[in-house]
């Protein structure tokens, strides 16, 4: 397995036969008040002696996969929803010389707005008009449920909007999948806890392995270290913290490569269990 840096915000690895490249989409101000399951002082002393800011930054991260003449996204980003400081898959696709038209595939970790805003243009029409979206099956009946909308906080209805807006204009190119293999070494792998269809794409090619997990970590300098640590937007928070040890105890055991929306740009690497295994000493992250 190879890896080969270019400009900054782009960073690609080979897997077998797949060059898998990552693309920043740019940064989000976070909060400790964001943290489930330890108390926001204790989330503010975990990032703190992780050697990280007071104000908390969450990545927001892409990939690209090309095999041949395929070209495939991994989520899409933020788009222009988030404001002036994201929303840059568009431009890193064009410094690669990929445009719009050619992505044929999007696999879609699940429907929050950090992920999938970017298939909207400003203007509300497909970014990527060729493209099929695929996804775990459970997800769009999640966004689609009345009832969501109706008990959702005022700042989460836009995100349930903006969502069905994006099943919508793309309903003749969905596709869905449960687990397993969806095209030639890309596979499904379930994950749920942060939304019912939360899921991760695993890339398998030549006796190499990459995992893209998705939402299991938002920050890093917490949640390896405590993996009972979640996000407030989890929609079951238990089963999300269940998930996120799961892979954590693969990904440790297997020394499997993985990449995350979140994790720290370049976004590749692998998961170490400390001293202690899952207790206080959890678990920590290294970039490749």
């Amino acid at each position: 397995m190879t890896s080969t840096a270019s400009d900054s915000g782009r960073h690609s690895v080979r897997v077998g036969e797949f060059r898998v490249t990552a693309l920043s989409d740019g940064l989000i101000r976070g909060n400790f008040g964001l943290v489930a399951g330890i108390d926001a002082d204790d989330a503010r002393r975990q990032e703190l002696s992780a050697g990280r800011p007071e104000t908390p930054l969450i990545n927001v991260n892409a990939f690209l996969i090309e095999r041949g003449d395929a070209a495939i996204l991994v989520d899409t980003g933020c788009g222009e929803s988030y404001g002036p400081d994201l929303g840059r898959i568009e431009g890193h696709l064009a410094a690669l010389g990929v445009r719009p038209e050619a992505i044929g595939t999007v696999l879609l970790t699940h429907l929050h707005g950090d992920h999938a805003n970017g298939l909207l243009t400003a203007g509300k029409q497909s970014r990527f008009p060729n493209a099929t979206l695929v996804m775990h099956e459970a997800e769009p009946a999640f966004w689609r449920d009345d009832a969501l909308v109706a008990a959702a906080p005022p700042r989460a209805v836009a995100a349930v909007t903006t969502a069905r807006a994006v099943l919508d204009l793309h309903r003749d190119r969905l596709e869905f999948a449960v687990e397993g293999e969806v095209l030639p070494g890309l596979h499904l792998v379930a994950e749920p806890g942060h939304t019912p269809g939360h899921c991760g794409w695993l890339v398998e090619s030549g006796g190499e392995q990459l995992l893209i997990w998705g939402d299991i970590v938002h920050l890093p300098g917490i949640q390896f270290a405590r993996p009972e640590a979640g996000m407030i937007f989890d929609v079951d928070r238990d089963s999300a913290e269940a998930t996120r040890r799961r892979l954590f105890d693969r990904a440790a055991a297997d020394r499997l490569l993985v990449a995350g929306m979140h994790l720290d740009f370049p976004a590749f690497g692998v998961v170490e269990r400390l001293a202690g295994g899952a207790g206080p000493d959890g678990y920590r992250f290294e970039l490749t």
